[in-house]
Parts: C-alpha cells; sequence; structure tokens
C-alpha cells in the first residue's frame, strides 16, 4: 500500500488512478500532516447489468409456490396483515 501526502494526492492524482486501475495498488493512504486521513481504491466494476435473469432456466418454480404464504407469514407473527 502506497502512502502519500495530501499535496502529492491533488498534484498526482491522474497516476495514482491509473496506478489502482491497472492493479499495481490495491489501495492508497492519503495522509494530512502525516497522519492517515483516507484510502483510496478502485470502484468495483462488477457488471450488474446481467444479475437480472442470471438464473435463468437453473430451476422450475412450481405453479403453487404462493400457496403456503399464509402459513409463512403467521410463523413471522404477521398474522391479520396481507
Amino acid at each position: 500500500m502506497q502512502t502519500v501526502s495530501l499535496f502529492d494526492a491533488k498534484t498526482h492524482l491522474s497516476r495514482i488512478v491509473e496506478d489502482l486501475i491497472r492493479g499495481k495498488e490495491d489501495r492508497v493512504m492519503i495522509a494530512r500532516r502525516g497522519k492517515p486521513a483516507v484510502y483510496v481504491t478502485r470502484a468495483d466494476t462488477t457488471d450488474v447489468s446481467r444479475r437480472i435473469g442470471i438464473a435463468s432456466g437453473r430451476f422450475d418454480v412450481p405453479d403453487d409456490i404462493d400457496g403456503s404464504n399464509r402459513q409463512i407469514a403467521l410463523l413471522f407473527g404477521a398474522e391479520g396483515q396481507s
């Protein structure tokens, strides 16, 4: 982990970001007056656009899947609520 001063972080922000994106650094600590202030890390770049429907075709949903909703609600104390 690299540690940089606040001044150096402002001066070399582009390089710091590039190091994080390329994986050269996993996180960078920015110090203010010699004391740790913040950590900078690469943003999670997981593609969430494919999350909906990701399990499509992997299992069958029974036609009566909602048949026990009332009983389950009673078990969780949701009596009289629908």
